[in-house]
């Protein structure tokens, strides 16, 4: 061989990691905007420094190569630097959900071990809570924010006086080992306790590159922050657009009342969020509601958007680009990469297509359609179902402390996704429903995502789910679980059956509609295992 002698050493091997790209932006671009969060505008030579005296100061406080550092807080500043000062000391970064209980805190911050907690004031009650639970608890450092005023303490140290003791001239070291853990993500945990996901430098690397390569973003982009950085690491734009030499646009909650202004003040370019953020522009109040001329790109994942929500975003002047991912490939793993010759298309035949989770990333290894029980590939008809697996090195470590969990994950040499979906002739794969959220009904299979297309249509409907029903003659019938718009006045079930059932064939429609509030996951996704229980409810009344 070639190669056989020839040594790997530090001139031709480089360890991979997303805290290169913190370096060169401030070599390049030091004098540029990195940050900005109300007034503060923070330039990358500023953000490299104060990500450095963020770790020189953790180090102080004793944290070392594979220790654990939390930190709950919304999309501020904060938040931002620890995905470098944290991984920048060889230690593990573990964003936490700002959405959960005291309980669910004190879990997470147990199972991961956490030796340091940074918590934004505004989240007292349930850190304050968390932390008097825990005999052991993490020494805890207080983020105080200026558009948030008049907060009590949540700790004797604050966040800004911490930066202060730390060194700005503090070395930020690359892994040993790129396979070494970089962050720790916990999944939604909706029937049992959540699982630790352990991702890795390498991983994280290039998927953050893929997401700066796949949607286009370089120095002159403008990213608001209205996907929350705590979930994926922000689907790893918490890198990616550091990597291009970007603006970071901090927001503290999403509501349509502070997005389109600030779309407008900015020029922002791209931002992200699940299917419920584009609803809420969407319906946003007219007064309040903008259409933009140029285009602004907006990346959506989580569930398949229904078409119809495509067309009315592509009318507000929003670029949608449809991806589809999961705690445990660092956000997004594939894309619908957009073909040109489908620029002719009439916006409805468009939209069907972009609703369809598409093909591997630029940096994804691979991606298959197959069935769970033989591990073969399913024809690619466009209507055979399989399991959606994916193998890459943007697929996590494995599961904190959870070996079996581990070991299904990845039976047969695939990550196993629990995702339904058929592969098309063109090679693009089309997720139809989650496993379990497959509706039988008389021995045929009826993808709830298709009926839930069909409500979303329906001009009175603002929010729709679909589970399955017991039902003693065919097993299981679809039902309904609509929100309606504000505006919408009487809408009866029977309204919303009549609908579907001049659009669906009729064993696929609804047999029962009920309306009301959807239960959301803290990350918007609908929580049908809620729906599937009230379901179940209903028949044994």
């Amino acid at each position: 061989m070639h190669d056989r002698d020839l040594p790997r050493n530090s001139a031709n091997f480089v360890p991979l990691s997303p805290l290169s790209f913190l370096l060169r932006a401030a070599r390049l671009w030091g004098r540029r905007t990195a940050i900005i969060h109300g007034a503060r505008r923070i330039t990358y030579a500023e953000m490299l420094a104060r990500s450095r005296r963020l770790a020189s100061a953790l180090a102080e406080k004793g944290v070392g190569p594979g220790d654990t550092v939390a930190v709950i807080a919304p999309n501020v500043p904060a938040l931002l630097e620890a995905h470098y000062a944290v991984p920048g000391l060889r230690a593990v970064l573990c964003p936490i959900n700002t959405r959960l209980d005291s309980a669910g805190i004190e879990f997470i911050l147990r199972h991961s071990e956490a030796k340091i907690l940074l918590a934004d004031r505004e989240l007292a009650p349930n850190v304050s809570r968390a932390l008097a639970a825990m005999a052991d608890p993490p020494h805890l450092i207080d983020i105080a924010d200026a558009d948030m005023p008049g907060l009590p303490a949540l700790a004797a140290t604050e966040y800004e006086a911490f930066l202060a003791g730390g060194d700005p001239a503090f070395s930020l070291l690359l892994p040993e080992d790129e396979w070494d853990a970089i962050g720790l993500g916990y999944t939604s945990g909706t029937t049992a306790d959540p699982k630790g996901v352990v991702t890795h430098h390498r991983g994280a690397y290039l998927n953050a590159t893929a997401m700066a390569l796949e949607f286009g973003l370089t120095a002159e982009s403008v990213y608001l922050w209205t996907l929350p950085m705590f979930h994926c690491n922000g689907w790893t734009f918490t890198w990616s657009v550091t990597l291009a030499g970007g603006a970071h646009v901090c927001l503290r909650r999403v509501d349509p009342a502070l997005i389109f202004p600030m779309i407008a003040e900015h020029g922002v370019t791209h931002l992200c969020g699940a299917p419920v953020v584009l609803n809420m522009l969407i319906h946003a109040p007219a007064s309040v509601r903008q259409r933009f001329e140029r285009r602004i790109h907006i990346m959506t994942g989580g569930a398949a958007p229904p078409s119809i929500v495509i067309e009315r975003m592509e009318a507000l002047g929003f670029e949608v680009h449809h991806l589809y991912g999961l705690t445990e490939t660092y956000g997004p793993a594939t894309v619908n990469a957009w073909q040109p010759e489908r620029d002719a298309l009439p916006i409805a035949e468009k939209a069907l297509f972009m609703a369809r989770q598409g093909v591997p990333h630029p940096l994804l290894a691979d991606m298959a359609v197959l069935d769970p029980a033989t591990m073969t590939s399913v024809p690619a008809d466009g209507e055979t179902l399989g399991e959606l697996m994916l193998r890459s090195n943007t697929v996590m470590k494995g599961y904190l402390k959870n070996p079996a969990a581990t070991e299904a994950a990845f039976a047969g040499g695939w990550f196993h996704t629990g995702d339904l979906a058929v592969l098309h002739p063109d090679g693009y794969a089309e997720i139809k429903d989650r496993a379990k959220d497959i509706i039988i009904s008389g021995g045929e299979n009826i993808s709830s995502l298709e009926v839930e297309e069909t409500l979303f249509r329906h001009p009175a409907v603002l929010e729709a789910a679909v589970v399955a029903h017991p039902d003693e003659k065919w097993g299981e019938v679809p039902h309904a679980f609509v929100t309606l718009r504000e505006d919408a006045g009487a809408v009866a079930a029977e309204d919303i059956i009549a609908f579907c059932r001049a659009r669906l064939a009729h064993f696929k429609c609804p047999r029962i509609v009920t309306f009301g509030p959807l239960p959301k996951t803290s990350t918007g996704k609908i929580q049908k295992f809620s729906l599937r229980a009230l379901a179940r409810k209903d028949i044994s009344a």
